[in-house]
């Protein structure tokens, strides 16, 4: 698999991604508090397969469940279970599938119920990087001017990005070349080219960029049990721009429809 998609692999990659934002919004209409984390896996397991795709986490060396369900201070990789949602909380969902043969990976961080001011402030500007960082994705730039974009934004603001953990490319594997970094230097790294596909996923912390990982060697949470937040588009870099193969549409008319 090349580094490089041609039309027909970016119109795939782009169906399957589309699922992943539909999947995330139906698992939207359920995050309140008192679920149980593992209720929400199976809501989305469920809504993967009747939609002819394949819940590609699962299974994934050797990950447990559908989704990946990371509360508070969890930044990634948090396995559902028994835990019930709390008022207040933020829970990142991470979720990919696999249809016919190509991936989607992309994730959202949601607030259940009200939550503190400075809480709402880290997602919306967690979520204003991931942006800065897709209009770096273009053709003639470089892997550090995306990452430069992403880490420059959210520090002026106090936070810390992740070092440990990066985003990466994408088509019938879900980690694919190059591993996309959300720190970084202008002009340093790999050539970006038109027809990449890219994984964009800052994960940003309130407090330290340290991290570790739980015995369950998949829950990796921030070392001083600050909150973090993590949002994750799919696109393709094009000349003059990057297009977003995935959606966060589903997602929003789900919140505004709350809200009313």
């Amino acid at each position: 698999m090349g580094l490089i998609k041609s039309s027909e692999e970016i119109e795939l990659v782009r169906q399957s991604s589309i699922l992943v934002g539909k999947t995330l919004a139906e698992v939207a209409k359920y995050i309140r508090p008192g679920i149980k984390t593992i209720e929400l896996d199976r809501i989305a397991e469920e809504f993967i397969r009747d939609h002819g795709a394949i819940p590609g986490f699962k299974g994934y060396n050797g990950f447990p469940k559908a989704i990946c369900i990371s509360v508070n201070s969890v930044v990634v990789h948090g396995i559902p279970g028994d835990y019930e949602l709390k008022e207040g909380d933020i829970v990142s969902v991470d979720c990919g599938t696999v249809l016919n043969g190509y991936w989607g990976d992309s994730a959202y961080t949601f607030a259940v119920g009200e939550i503190k001011p400075e809480v709402e402030l880290l997602l919306k500007r967690t979520l204003e990087s991931l942006y800065k960082g897709i209009e770096e994705a273009v053709a003639g730039n470089r892997l550090g001017d995306i990452g430069y974009a992403i880490q420059s934004y959210v520090e002026s603001y106090g936070y810390s990005v992740v070092r440990d953990l990066v985003g990466h490319g994408l088509g019938t594997s879900m980690h694919e070349k190059p591993e996309v970094p959300n720190y970084g230097r202008r002009g340093t790294g790999q050539k970006l080219q038109e027809g990449m596909i890219l994984a964009i996923e800052p994960m940003v912390n309130m407090g330290t960029w340290h991290i570790s990982q739980d015995k369950d060697g998949w829950t990796i949470r921030t070392k001083d049990g600050m909150p973090s937040a993590h949002f994750e588009h799919d696109v393709v870099v094009l000349k003059g721009r990057a297009q977003i193969l995935s959606t966060f549409d589903y997602i929003d008319e789900v919140l505004s429809s709350r809200k009313n």
